[in-house]
């Protein structure tokens, strides 16, 4: 038996070291035993399902939902074009971007590999502008683009299934599989416990998502007041969803001022191209 533990060990410490891979934005060597191909046909189909079961606010006369499309496409476009300028445009092949407001008074916000976004209509309340929900947004795509949830589903194969492939898993624990998926990704209607990101994801989405916003023209100071709005929101209440997997704290906004002169010297060209008020 001892004999077998052994041999299950060293096989799955195989398969993460073969499995490993560095991604193209974070530079950082990351386990990968998941496709993204894969995991982006799976990503599709569940955010199909969360559309068909939540309400949609159309961006058509309602000005949140407007707003939150007018920023996630400059935000998309300035992260399409920094990874053209760097020669990186084959590590966005199969992205289908979709931005999309709901109507949830949850604090939430988030993105699935392919680039399926969404944000909780709870959340602007918290934001307030369209700076600070760069800043917000920014983060969640780093997360798809660093491919975290991949990270996280992978530890999970690994762990669970001794880092089977996930086309073998799917077909011999389709049910194991899918709950990996959930736990890794945080979307859908019958979901336990979101995995939080490690402090190293969290570290990388902060990073990158403040550059792609100062990318696409919004200040990167807003992260600021941003999170001291959620540090306080917290603060004695059960904390809001968004924070479950999030941590604010006085950590991160000390490391976020840490980077801010270099993020605004750098990245930051002002556009002006927020909405009309009018």
């Amino acid at each position: 038996m001892k004999k077998q533990i052994k041999l299950l060990a060293g096989i799955s410490v195989l398969v993460a070291f073969s499995s490993c891979t560095r991604n193209a934005i974070t530079g950082r060597s990351q386990l990968n035993l998941v496709p993204e191909s894969e995991v982006q046909s799976m990503a599709f189909s569940q955010y199909k399902e969360f559309l068909s079961t939540n309400k949609v606010i159309s961006p058509a006369g309602n000005r949140d939902a407007e707003m939150v499309k007018h920023v996630g496409n400059r935000l998309i476009s300035a992260i399409t074009n920094y990874y053209t300028e760097k020669g990186m445009s084959n590590e966005l092949s199969g992205y289908n971007w979709e931005i999309n407001l709901v109507n949830d008074k949850q604090v939430n916000a988030w993105c699935m590999p392919g680039g399926k976004i969404v944000v909780y209509s709870g959340l602007l309340a918290y934001t307030r502008n369209e700076d600070a929900l760069a800043i917000v947004m920014g983060h969640e795509i780093t997360h798809a683009l660093a491919k975290h949830g991949n990270e996280r589903m992978s530890q999970g194969l690994l762990q669970q299934m001794g880092g089977v492939a996930l086309s073998v898993a799917t077909a011999n624990k389709p049910a194991e599989t899918q709950s990996l998926f959930q736990t890794a990704y945080g979307v859908g209607t019958n979901i336990g416990v979101m995995l939080p990101f490690s402090r190293k994801n969290e570290f990388e989405a902060d990073k990158f998502g403040l550059m792609f916003a100062a990318l696409a023209g919004y200040n990167p100071r807003e992260a600021i007041p941003f999170w001291k709005r959620m540090a306080d929101a917290s603060a004695g209440n059960k904390p809001p969803e968004f924070l479950s997997t999030h941590p604010s704290d006085e950590a991160r906004i000390e490391r976020l001022q840490a980077m801010m002169d270099e993020t605004v010297k750098n990245y930051y060209h002002p556009s002006g191209k927020t909405m009309s008020k009018n």
